[in-house]
């Protein structure tokens, strides 16, 4: 599946510019164009695989280049001030190649939590091909704002996008690591999910069950939120002579199928991008990855048999991603529409508190301001 991978905001962008570093490194072809859109320079400065001239800054009259800060509801002005900016930014690099756009951003900001939506928006209603969103949601230990931030933009982010996948900062942030640490581990376990999901249909090897980019496009329709499952095993060294002979023996076709098996049980039951109830789902896509000889039929058509018990939809589709130089054994689970995710009623609950304090503060405020007017009557006011 072709896109075109828009990073908005520091993070959305960093996102990106992880995608396109493992596009390169594993000479995949799914990432056809990219662009990052920032209104702090010195964040777009600091990206190094994305080429300059795919750099735009956008908010220059407002910010000067320095950023909004966690304002997103500047971000939202910002890129409605500039759409037209972005737009042509978008048209001149071209989307006939494009099966899909997909912007990336961090919700807890306010370049990328109040910009996103505005462009989906926008790509929705000039082009037929589906935009969809990867919202990466702030861990609880970076304040309250930014989780108000979070539930504001999701709110508006789902309905501008026709499909959304969130990320979880605060499931996947390992304790004492450091922030640029968290970012480099969370951005690498990002794009090995999507680099299943996206690169399936553009391998130049002709698999036992043929994913293409409608599979993923028709698991995706109807809107709302997403998930992705994900395990993966090294082969043991004997997978060499298959490899070299294409064959296989009873023995070995009964072990192909069981780690397939195995590795979709525990896709399902790991770490998801967005942990939540799976069984709320509609749809679900398996994909499975790896050297030709290691993938086999009966073991995707046995999962999707589990995974239709196991969800709301029966809409389940399956198959699998050659790579004969691959040395792992992989397996995503796409779980599309997914309605009960506990982490976005935290962030609704946590975003209400904030929003009233910051009520509370301000009234506060401004009654000690009109008290300390007030107190000097010598002093008349100009009008």
């Amino acid at each position: 599946m072709r896109i075109f991978v828009i990073g908005y905001g520091q993070a959305g962008g960093r996102v990106a510019e992880s995608f396109v570093e493992y596009n390169k490194r594993t000479g995949q072809n799914f990432v056809v164009r990219a662009l990052a859109i920032n209104t702090a320079w010195s964040d777009l400065a600091g990206l190094t695989s994305i080429p300059m001239e795919d750099r735009l800054l956008v908010g220059e009259s407002l910010t000067r280049g320095h950023g909004i800060g966690a304002d997103n509801e500047l971000g939202a002005k910002v890129a409605t001030d500039d759409i037209h900016t972005i737009q042509a930014a978008i048209d001149k690099r071209g989307t006939y190649q494009v099966d899909a756009f997909l912007i990336i951003a961090g919700l807890g900001g306010g370049t990328g939590s109040g910009g996103a939506p505005v462009l989906a928006r926008r790509l929705k209603k000039l082009y037929e091909e589906p935009v969809y969103g990867l919202g990466i949601l702030p861990a609880k230990d970076e304040g309250s704002l930014y989780s108000l931030n979070a539930a504001r933009s999701l709110m508006t982010f789902v309905n501008e996008v026709d499909n959304l996948f969130l990320f979880d900062n605060d499931a996947w942030k390992k304790g004492g690591e450091s922030i640029k640490e968290a970012f480099i581990d969370i951005n690498d376990e990002i794009v090995r999910r999507f680099g299943i999901l996206f690169g399936a249909g553009e391998s130049n090897e002709v698999g036992q069950l043929v994913v293409d980019a409608a599979e993923v496009i028709n698991t995706l329709k109807g809107g709302g939120i997403s998930t992705i499952g994900y395990a993966s095993e090294e082969i043991e060294n004997k997978g060499f002579f298959k490899k070299l002979f294409g064959k296989k023996d009873t023995i070995d076709d009964l072990e192909t199928v069981t780690r397939i098996t195995s590795l979709v049980r525990r896709a399902v039951a790991g770490r998801l991008t967005i942990p939540c109830d799976v069984t709320t789902a509609e749809k679900a896509l398996i994909i499975a990855a790896g050297p030709p000889t290691e993938l086999n039929r009966k073991g995707i058509e046995k999962s999707k048999m589990r995974i239709e018990e196991m969800i709301r939809g029966k809409e389940v589709r399956g198959g699998d991603f050659p790579l004969p130089r691959g040395q792992h054994v992989s397996a995503i689970v796409l779980f599309a529409g997914v309605s009960d995710i506990p982490r976005i009623k935290e962030l609704q609950e946590i975003g209400a508190e904030a929003q009233e304090k910051i009520k509370v503060v301000s009234s506060e405020k401004e009654q000690e301001y009109i008290e300390l007017l007030n107190s000097n009557g010598a002093i008349k006011p100009l009008f």
